[in-house]
C-alpha cells in the first residue's frame, strides 16, 4: 500500500502542523524543526502503520521543550513486516543545508525484544571519541536518540517484551549534503547527523553555531590534541593551514566566538592556539571585544589611530586613520604608508586580551592575513605571561582632540 499525498484536512486541535513541500526560506525569524524532530516523526509515522496495518498521513510529536508539532508524511508505505515513513524537513528561515531534505525511517519486526535504532543509507558513523556517541554507530545524536525511543516505545508499549522493533533512520541524499557540513572535520563519514536539543531550529541560530563550535574542540581534545587553529572565517582558516599544516581535526572555526572557544580549549587542558584571523575582526578583538558580531560591536578607527600613533604612525597618518570608513581602509593605508608596525601592535593586543580571559593558560598565536592569505602581523605570548593593566584604550585616546569618546560607535562596521 502507498500513500505520497498528505491529508491537510487535519482536525482542528490546535497543533503546529509542519510537513509536505516546505515553504521557501525568507530572511526573517520563521522557525523550523530538527533533523531529530523529523526523524521522530517518520519513526512514529512507520511504527504506527505497521502496528495498525495501514498507512497513516501525520503523526504528533512531543518536543523536549513540551511544544507538540502535527507532521505530515509525505511518504507512508507498508511492505509485509516492515513500513517505510518519510517527512519533509522544513528549517524555516534558517541556512540549513538540510532544508528540504527527505527524513526516512523504516520499521521492522524483530525477534529480539525492545528496540533497535540504526542508522541507514545518507546518515553518519561516528569514527572519533568526543561526540558522546559510540564509534562506530550512527550520527544519531542523544536528545534524537531518546525522542525516537521514547515515541516509538510509547506506541508499541507491552508488545516490545515478545517481540521487537528495529529502526533504521536515513536521509536520501545525506551523503552529498554531509559534504557541506564539518562532519569530516569531526570525524562523522558517510552522511549527516541527526541533530537537536529542542526540536526547533531557530533561524540564523547563534546556539547553536556556538554549540558546534564547542564540539569541535570537545573532538578535537578526546583525540589527544594540543595545539589547534582558530580562525575567524573559512578564509582564514585556508590561509592559517597553508601556513601551519596542523591536521583537518585541530583547525575550528570559531567564528564570532573567540572568547567562548579559548575559555573551551583551557578547560581541555590545550597548549597552544593559533589564532588567524583579519583585522576587521581583530581590530575589535584588539579592543577586548572577543564577541565580534557585527550587531554588537563595531570598528572604531580612532582606536585604530590611537594604537597606530602608540607604534609610531606620523600625526598625518593617524588622522586619515582616524577618519576611514573600515577597518579594511585603515589596511589600505598602513599598507600606502609603509607602516607595518600597525599590523603588529593590533596582533599584540589580540594575544593580551585572549590570553587574559583564559587567566594565562594557553600560549597565544596571534596571525594577521590580508585578503590574498599574505601575513600582515603575528604576535605570539608564551602561557602564564604576566597581563598588562589597562589593554583596550591606548594612552592617545586619553588626550583632547577630535577623536571619539570611549564606547563611540562613529565610523561604519568593518
Amino acid at each position: 500500500m502507498a500513500d505520497d499525498i498528505p491529508d491537510t484536512s487535519l482536525p482542528p486541535d490546535g497543533i503546529v502542523v509542519t510537513g509536505g513541500v516546505p515553504q521557501p526560506r525568507g530572511k526573517g525569524m520563521r522557525t523550523g524543526f530538527t533533523t531529530g524532530a523529523c526523524a521522530t516523526a517518520a519513526a512514529l509515522g512507520a511504527t504506527q502503520a505497521l502496528l495498525e496495518g495501514h498507512p497513516v498521513r501525520s503523526v504528533v510529536v512531543t518536543l523536549p521543550a513540551g511544544r507538540q508539532v502535527r507532521f505530515l508524511l509525505q511518504r507512508c508505505t507498508l511492505h509485509g513486516q516492515q513500513a517505510h515513513c518519510s517527512v519533509i524537513k522544513d528549517a524555516g528561515d534558517d541556512p540549513d543545508v538540510t532544508h528540504g531534505a527527505e527524513i526516512c525511517a523504516d520499521v521492522a519486526r524483530s525477534p529480539i525484544p525492545g528496540i533497535a535504532l540504526l542508522g541507514g543509507e545518507g546518515v553518519g558513523t561516528v569514527t572519533r571519541p568526543g561526540l558522546g556517541l559510540e564509534v562506530g554507530g550512527p550520527a544519531i545524536n542523544p536528545v534524537p536518540r531518546h525522542m525516537i525511543l521514547q515515541h516509538v516505545g510509547s506506541l508499541a508499549g507491552e508488545r516490545l517484551r515478545e517481540q521487537g522493533l528495529t529502526v533504521t533512520i536515513s536521509v536520501p541524499k545525506g551523503r552529498e549534503l554531509a559534504l557541506k557540513t564539518l562532519n569530516g572535520r569531526l570525524g562523522i563519514v558517510g552522511g549527516l547527523s541527526i541533530l537537536g536539543t529542542t526540536g526547533i531550529v531557530q533561524p540564523f541560530s547563534t546556539a547553536a553555531w556556538r554549540a558546534s563550535v564547542g564540539q569541535s574542540i570537545d573532538v578535537a581534545a578526546a583525540n589527544g590534541i594540543r595545539e589547534v587553529l582558530m580562525s575567524t572565517g573559512g578564509r582564514s582558516e585556508r590561509f592559517g593551514q597553508d601556513l601551519l599544516g596542523l591536521s583537518d581535526m585541530a583547525l575550528i572555526e570559531m567564528g564570532e566566538f573567540t572568547g567562548f572557544a579559548l575559555q573551551r580549549a583551557a578547560q581541555h587542558g590545550m597548549q597552544t592556539v593559533h589564532l588567524c584571523g583579519m583585522i576587521g575582526k581583530y581590530a575589535k578583538m584588539a579592543q577586548g571585544h572577543l564577541m565580534t558580531h557585527v550587531a554588537g560591536n563595531q570598528v572604531d578607527p580612532a582606536f585604530l589611530a590611537a594604537v597606530a600613533t602608540e607604534a609610531g604612525a606620523s600625526p598625518g597618518l593617524a588622522a586619515a586613520m582616524s577618519q576611514a570608513n573600515t577597518a579594511r581602509h585603515v589596511q589600505e593605508l598602513t599598507i600606502a604608508a609603509g607602516f607595518p608596525q600597525l599590523f603588529t601592535a593590533i596582533c599584540e593586543r589580540v594575544a593580551e586580551h585572549c590570553q587574559a580571559h583564559v587567566g594565562g593558560a594557553l600560549t597565544l598565536d596571534v596571525i594577521m592575513f590580508d585578503f590574498d592569505g599574505r601575513v600582515l602581523g603575528r604576535a605570539a605570548r608564551p602561557a602564564g605571561t604576566p597581563v598588562a593593566p589597562a589593554l583596550s584604550r591606548p594612552k592617545a585616546l586619553h588626550s583632547a582632540g577630535t577623536l571619539p569618546p570611549e564606547g563611540s560607535q562613529e565610523g561604519v562596521v568593518s
